[in-house]
């Protein structure tokens, strides 16, 4: 079978937990070919490429992040085609409307499949002029009216980024999208337009798996609250063109869900979200991300469950994970048990945040020493993954007996699922799909209250039997879930029943309905040893 998988920002280029799913599936299925259309965000992105495996037979790259003009200008009649789809398309976007949204998104497809990339148009005067009429239409959203001039520019500027997937060669020769079984999207949102086009150009079933949703990570990574930006207050950008990002995401996520032959979100938080956009329960279905338990073996297997004074924390630092609150939990538990400590583990910075963090550490906990003549140490330490202390994540788990996480927003915990591999006892805040992992296998408490995650903390710093009973049932329930094993089978089932239900053959007869000894002919259907056996004569 050959799967088109797509990507956008991700694999083979990126690496990292939330995307290394992808190098799993393809190496856990060397029985299929793979083809991968990947969308790059920078041009450091492409110079760090995984290795691939002998049955990826092409890797075909489109880069968002440089011009895409072609020298392509249409003629009178090209240029009302282009108007017509783009007003549809804007008009779409600025009232809600789904038909004219995806009428005019294939419309342009096809202009640009027939007569050329869409580069100088989508950026022309007439494109913004159809979308100033959009945004002043009734009909429209009240912040959409509101858009300036320099609102509009900068959103066509997006807008054209966005849409570039419409001008690629991916659709037009043999071999390209047109010929796979089946388009895989790593991704919602721009990732799966190519299979938006391979199904409606060439009636190819399109499989479009989320473990964070698209439209979500849209909606946080704009908002104006500032405790989000990295490192400091976030250059949102204006209210209008925010309410037009917005919209086209969700006009975009909404056309993805209902064309999409079936979506797997990798959790039911991600399936909640896709069902209030529209997708229908019939085609869904949740596949946990697959993770590389023998990483976690060693820890996870050993008799030692690491200091029973010690709180680790496993994770990105920015602001989302609330490491200021997790600080302030962390004095509370010092109140009450002198001798614990937190050590924190980072695996990357958001630039700011380590200083802010490190001053307001200096500040709750002094450094303390034993007596007048020994150097005092404070018990927070921050630490990076592949220091001395702790060259892999799973050493970071192993250092203490509880792992502790205290994000206001997360996905997929992809931190917390890497603990219980560890079999260590957990602390979470009740955000994502947090409770969905953790299943009864550690504590859950609600998000930016220090005093309830310290008091759960404690809970389990002065009960060591009950950590390490959960720990162990948090290890038995990863191993049952969250392997690459299932990932791999799950997506084995989904690719031969989405090719059997698209590719019935002239009689009727529907691929892989039977197994494939039944159709053998000799012994394999009619064994010798199931014949009656004549009785014996005297």
């Amino acid at each position: 079978m050959r799967i088109g998988l797509l990507t956008e920002g991700g694999y083979p280029y990126a690496t990292g937990e939330a995307r290394l799913w992808c190098d799993r599936l393809v190496r856990g299925l060397p029985q299929h070919e793979f083809e991968l259309y990947a969308l790059s965000r920078s041009a450091e992105q492409e110079r760090a490429r995984v290795p691939l495996p002998e049955h990826v037979t092409q890797v075909r790259t489109a880069p968002l992040w440089a011009p895409a003009d072609d020298g392509r200008s249409y003629a009178r009649r090209e240029r009302r085609r282009f108007a017509d789809h783009f007003t549809e398309l804007v008009r779409g976007i600025c009232a809600g409307e789904p038909e004219p949204f995806a009428s005019g998104l294939y419309g342009l497809a096809e202009l640009a499949r027939d007569e050329g990339g869409l580069y100088a148009a989508l950026r022309s005067e007439s494109a913004v002029r159809a979308l100033e009429s959009a945004c002043r239409a009734p009909g429209a959203a009240r912040t959409v009216q509101t858009a300036q001039v320099s609102d509009l520019l900068e959103f066509v500027d997006a807008l054209e980024r966005m849409l570039r997937p419409l001008s690629l060669d991916w659709y037009e020769e043999p071999g390209n999208l047109g010929a796979v079984d089946v388009c895989h999207a790593a991704a919602g949102g721009i990732a799966a337009i190519p299979g938006l086009l391979a199904k409606r150009f060439f009636g190819v079933p399109l499989l479009v798996t989320e473990y964070g949703v698209q439209l979500r990570a849209h909606y946080l990574e704009h908002q104006p609250d500032a405790s989000f930006g990295p490192g400091g207050p976030y250059d949102a950008p204006r209210p209008a063109v925010r309410a037009l990002l917005a919209a086209f995401h969700l006009r975009l996520a909404a056309e993805i869900y209902a064309r999409a032959d079936l979506l797997t979100p990798g959790n039911a938080h991600a399936r909640r979200w896709q069902e209030r956009c529209g997708a229908t329960k019939d085609r869904l279905r949740t596949v946990y991300p697959g993770m590389e338990a023998d990483r976690f073996a060693t820890v996870g297997e050993a008799v030692d469950c690491g200091d029973p004074d010690t709180l680790v924390w496993v994770g990105r630092m920015e602001p989302a994970k609330d490491l200021i609150g997790l600080l302030h939990a962390f004095s509370e538990v010092r109140r009450a048990a002198p001798h614990a400590r937190l050590r924190i583990f980072a695996t990357a910075v958001a630039p700011g945040y380590l200083a802010d963090c490190r001053s307001l550490a200096a500040q709750l906990f002094p450094d303390e020493a034993a007596d007048a003549v020994t150097a005092g140490e404070s018990p927070v330490t921050f630490e990076e993954i592949g220091g001395p202390e702790a060259p892999t994540p799973a050493e970071a788990y192993g250092a203490g007996r509880v792992a502790v996480l205290s994000s206001v927003v997360e996905g997929f915990p992809i931190t917390l699922a890497e603990a219980m591999f560890c079999g260590r006892a957990t602390v979470s805040t009740d955000v994502g799909a947090v409770y969905e992992v953790i299943g009864g296998t550690g504590l859950v408490v609600p998000p930016r209250n220090p005093r309830a995650l310290a008091d759960a903390c404690l809970s389990l710093l002065e009960d060591p039997e009950r950590a390490q009973r959960l720990g162990a049932a948090a290890r038995a329930r990863a191993l049952e879930l969250f392997t690459v094993e299932q990932n791999v089978a799950a997506f084995q089932d989904i690719y031969l029943r989405l090719l059997a239900r698209g590719s019935a053959r002239p009689d009727g007869e529907v691929p892989f309905a039977r197994p494939a000894e039944a159709r053998v002919p000799g012994h394999w259907t009619s064994p010798t040893w199931a014949e009656p056996v004549p009785e014996a004569t005297v």
